[in-house]
């Protein structure tokens, strides 16, 4: 690749938005053409333009195409690097070009917005009918066993269980664990699951209302997290993954169930799956970027969709790099 490729391909003021929405997070195509206004095949050959030149990722995804910012490798990775960090001095120094980008992040959180409260909505509708729908999707009993199994190597100590929703995990490992906190953003899901939870001893259960993406806690507070058909709802996974990673103590271990990548695509409007299952291949890599030492992971066919189960120790945090403000405990 010839470094005069890259910048005929940053020669545009479109493509140009594109990349630092890239470098924001991964997007989908559709997304970015009614963040730029712009028709899905126009943006489409944009898109081509920077992927062609190292700029930027493809994942397809059913009928979706997922972009992501390029993880620069081999002998174009300087370069690669460089023009990356050339956009953002270039939205830092220039007014104009920062409007615009800014402008596109705005309407982007709105697209965000409406498709969490899509979300949001479906879980209202259907809390008392959760562990039903679940159940439609894998056999529950057989993936809470071997779930256990996967996590009975060493105490589970503290636990955070993401995505509580009617509280069933936080039931289930009751027991192993010295004190559990179970977090849903939604507050019908948390309704239902403080009922179900109510039998429990009030000192070694939580019940908090938070996001995936900024949770309430401070560093290093947990030894074990748990994320339960919770992961497939993040149009972006990594920021979830990478705060999850943030509140584990070094040595500490997150599990995550969730589908085997599939092409049921009518589970993202019937059920709001803004992911349609993960490769081992990504969810290997999203660990890896999150701060984790990734196991084998187990698989569990005993449907039409393959439940996946990847579990991962917290690498220790290097004495000499400078960490972000802890948060305040809830």
């Amino acid at each position: 690749m010839l470094i005069e490729d890259i910048f005929k391909a940053l020669a545009d003021p479109t493509r140009l938005r594109i990349a630092r929405l890239l470098g924001t997070m991964e997007l989908a195509v559709g997304e970015l053409a009614q963040v730029l206004g712009q028709s899905q095949p126009r943006v489409s050959r944009h898109v081509g333009i920077l992927c062609d030149v190292g700029l930027a990722e493809r994942r397809r995804e059913g009928s979706w195409v997922f972009l992501r910012q390029a993880e620069a490798g081999g002998t174009t990775a300087p370069i690669i690097q460089a023009a990356q960090a050339l956009l953002v001095i270039a939205e830092g120094a220039e007014p104009g070009f920062a409007a615009l980008c800014d402008a596109d992040r705005k309407k982007l959180a709105a697209i965000r917005q409406a498709r969490e409260s899509a979300a949001e909505h479906y879980f209202a509708r259907h809390a008392t009918e959760w562990d039903e729908l679940r159940a439609l999707h894998s056999p529950d009993a057989d993936v809470e066993r071997r779930l256990a199994e996967a996590l009975s190597a060493a105490p589970l100590g503290h636990l955070l269980d993401i995505g509580t929703g009617t509280g069933r995990m936080a039931e289930l490992f009751a027991d192993q664990a010295e004190r559990i906190v179970a977090l849903d953003r939604n507050l019908e899901m948390l309704r239902v699951a403080r009922a179900k939870l109510q039998h429990l001893p009030a000192a070694r259960i939580e019940m908090v209302q938070g996001d995936f993406y900024d949770l309430p806690f401070a560093d290093a507070s947990f030894d074990t997290v748990l994320l339960h058909q919770v992961l497939h709802f993040a149009p972006d996974p990594f920021p979830a993954l990478a705060e999850a990673a943030r509140v584990i103590r070094p040595g500490g271990r997150i599990a995550i169930v969730d589908f085997a990548s599939h092409d049921h695509e009518e589970l993202r409007t019937r059920h709001q799956h803004a992911r349609l299952g993960f490769t081992d291949r990504q969810m290997a890599q999203l660990l890896k970027d999150a701060g984790f030492i990734a196991a084998a992971p187990l698989a569990l066919e005993g449907g039409e969709l393959v439940v996946k189960i990847w579990t991962a120790k917290r690498r220790p945090v290097p004495a000499t790099s400078a960490s972000a403000p802890a948060k305040e405990p809830a």
